[in-house]
């Protein structure tokens, strides 16, 4: 089936949701981990099913280089090739043509790459993203975008955002899978004009869900958050709404109040892997040397595996002693933050109260 979207309620814009999928019906708003190669960086499916995931992320592109989708095809699809059995989402690429991709590769047909594994050239079309897609059988497939950077002028912005509803239909309507669920993706960069026109455009070609893409790519909060605005107010009610690469607390909150449904980025496991933890007063890294002696958790009010079993003196042996645990154990926190931080957040808006929890979580989380 198609992933359907169930709103149960509303706390001003801020929505509580069930989205029904074909492997397992989740709670929204939702934070997604981010497992780009079919791998949430040193976690094994098990430790996700722990700290309370549901949909995990992996990549088009990535995996279209390694292993190939024919190969995970043949596996039985993605789930079955990681053996994870919750909902998976796969990104298209798009990312991608932001981040590796030249300007002048990007053509009306597709997009050329120099794979940075060994430099072969290569060239991604929506359709081809589509059918990559559909063969890794991810229960939800992306539209192929480009995420348009910032600054951009309005010219660029401009080209981008038509082009990228042009590879909208042409993705559709090759788009196969009948399990498999669609989302477009909401583009126009810092502009509130485009933005309101890819909205609409993006509604009208008709999507199983709405992503708002080209944020958090370098250009500070204020606009981030008019970004938002500027689309979401296009976007259907019955339909699931998914703010791509967002993960500090402080966004998710702004996108929840916005009325976004689902969050996803590599934030909290590239935090890991560098010593840094998430916690109720900000974030900490552990391997200053103030924790050398601090046998207390990360969070004494934290129920993830980490903070039940270890300590910060600990896990800062462990970097210090360049021990690969300390980044699984930070990840498994890390991860456990903000899916918690979400489910706190649900339950907020079931009460009615959730300006009241996001001011008195962002008031010690930024130390006021």
């Amino acid at each position: 089936m198609k992933i359907k979207y169930e709103l149960i309620s509303k706390d001003k814009n801020a929505r509580l949701g069930k989205l029904h999928t074909n492997h397992g019906t989740f709670d929204t708003p939702m934070f997604m981990p981010v497992g780009t190669l079919a791998t949430v960086k040193t976690l094994t499916p098990e430790e996700l099913k722990d700290v309370g995931s549901a949909i995990i992320l992996s990549n088009t592109y990535h995996l279209w280089l390694r292993p190939g989708e024919d190969v995970v095809a043949k596996a039985g699809g993605l789930h079955k090739f990681m053996n994870y059995d919750g909902p998976i989402l796969t990104d298209s690429g798009g990312f991608q043509v932001f981040s590796l991709a030249n300007k002048k590769d990007i053509t009306e047909e597709g997009v050329y790459f120099k794979s940075h594994i060994d430099g072969k050239k290569l060239f991604l079309t929506p359709e081809l993203s589509i059918q990559i897609q559909n063969k890794l059988d991810s229960d939800i497939a992306m539209s192929f975008d480009e995420c348009i950077p910032y600054p951009a002028d309005y010219e660029y912005a401009k080209n981008s955002t038509e082009r990228t509803l042009r590879w909208a239909i042409r993705g559709k309507n090759v788009h196969k899978n009948e399990n498999q669920s669609l989302f477009g993706i909401v583009q126009g960069g810092e502009y509130e004009d485009l933005r309101n026109y890819s909205a609409k455009e993006t509604v009208k070609i008709g999507f199983d869900g709405y992503s708002i893409g080209g944020t958090s790519v370098g250009e500070d909060k204020k606009t981030m958050y008019k970004m938002v605005d500027d689309a979401i107010k296009y976007l259907p009610e019955d339909k699931p709404r998914y703010l791509m690469g967002v993960g500090e607390p402080a966004d998710i909150f702004e996108g929840i109040e916005r009325g976004i449904d689902m969050f996803d980025c590599v934030l909290p496991t590239r935090l890991a892997r560098h010593g840094n933890a998430f916690t109720p007063n900000g974030k900490i890294n552990l391997k200053n040397l103030k924790y050398k002696e601090d046998f207390e958790p990360i969070d004494n009010h934290c129920d993830c595996y980490t903070c039940k079993h270890y300590s910060k003196a600990y896990i800062r042996h462990l970097f210090v002693s360049k021990e690969a645990l300390g980044g699984r154990l930070l990840s498994i926190h890390n991860i456990r933050f903000l899916i918690k931080l979400t489910e706190n957040i649900r339950k907020s808006i079931k009460k009615n109260q959730f300006l009241d929890y996001k001011k008195e979580f962002l008031t010690k989380y930024n130390n006021k």
